[in-house]
């Protein structure tokens, strides 16, 4: 059953029988596709808890599903490093469906979520019904994964919420002079979580060395193969104004390979936009609402 909190928790067994979790909204609402949402590289899924509280109690209620990858939030660390990949965590995805005998739904994905959903699209494409791609593409800016390596290479270790939430301003204030006070508490509180040693970021620490072994003195693969698969499947691309991660010539190339491609610039915001803030849910309810009539 839901808890107080509009949600249920759901544990299942990857491929290779790690224990993995992710949240359920609305889970006895039908008639819908259902919508899942997959979080950034370091984030979890408390990250979409006001979108899914919308989404699942909205006009056209739907269930709603937010993973933990292996690794972050509550679900279980990996002893291997090297399964902090795009493509376990899609099978890993895949196997979370199957489990809660989803077989098709629309898919919002943030950053590392975006890219995942590159990797279903050829692993399975019939799975997906439409698409969010929050802040990221098929070609990554070397500038924002040198920012995202930085900052987690030189994480600072603050002990309070407060002096946390000062951190998460000073690393990302200049890219979202949008966001309010309840803004920057709420991303805290989705971030990191209370332990016997104080806060801490709510992810596996090896995490950390995957970005870092990146070498970014080299082009970064570019996934425009798996995006033009997906060309037949309702898209929205949401951009932060000042995102380092998504180009806006990346974004023109999309709306020209994917031509019926909507999209919104969130100003005041950069990777990635918070997806809960302005008249972010509502529109993007109505793309779900649109798409699905269309189909």
């Amino acid at each position: 059953m839901p808890g107080t909190e509009g949600f249920s928790d759901f544990f299942y067994a990857a491929p290779d029988g790690l224990r993995l979790h992710a949240r359920v909204y609305g889970e006895a609402n039908s008639g819908h596709w259902p919508v899942v949402c997959l979080p950034g590289l370091t984030r979890n899924a408390r990250d979409f808890h006001e979108l899914a509280l919308r989404l699942s109690t909205g006009s056209n209620p739907r269930k709603v599903v937010a993973f933990d990858y292996r690794g972050r939030g509550q679900s279980a660390y990996d002893p291997d490093v090297s399964h902090y990949n795009v493509g376990v965590e899609a099978s890993d995805i895949l196997a979370g469906l199957s489990a809660l005998g989803i077989e098709e739904a629309a898919f919002i994905g943030t950053s590392r979520g975006g890219l995942i959903i590159h990797v279903l699209g050829a692993l399975r494409p019939g799975v997906l019904k439409a698409i969010v791609l929050n802040d990221i593409g098929p070609v990554i800016e070397p500038a924002g994964l040198a920012h995202i390596q930085s900052y987690l290479e030189r994480a600072p270790k603050p002990k309070t919420f407060a002096e946390v939430v000062n951190v998460q301003r000073h690393v990302h204030g200049q890219d979202f002079p949008a966001l309010t006070d309840a803004d920057w508490a709420r991303m805290v509180g989705a971030l990191y979580r209370e332990t016997d040693q104080g806060l801490l970021p709510d992810f596996d620490p090896k995490l950390v060395d995957t970005v870092a072994s990146l070498d970014l003195s080299q082009p970064l693969p570019a996934l425009w193969p798996q995006f033009d698969a997906l060309a037949a499947i309702p898209l929205l691309t949401v951009r932060g104004a000042n995102s380092r991660l998504l180009s806006t010539q990346t974004l023109d190339e999309m709306r020209k390979r994917h031509p019926g491609t909507e999209t919104i610039t969130v100003t005041g915001q950069g990777h990635a936009p918070f997806l809960e803030a302005g008249s972010l849910p509502g529109d993007i309810a109505a793309f779900l609402d649109r798409a699905e009539r269309q189909d």
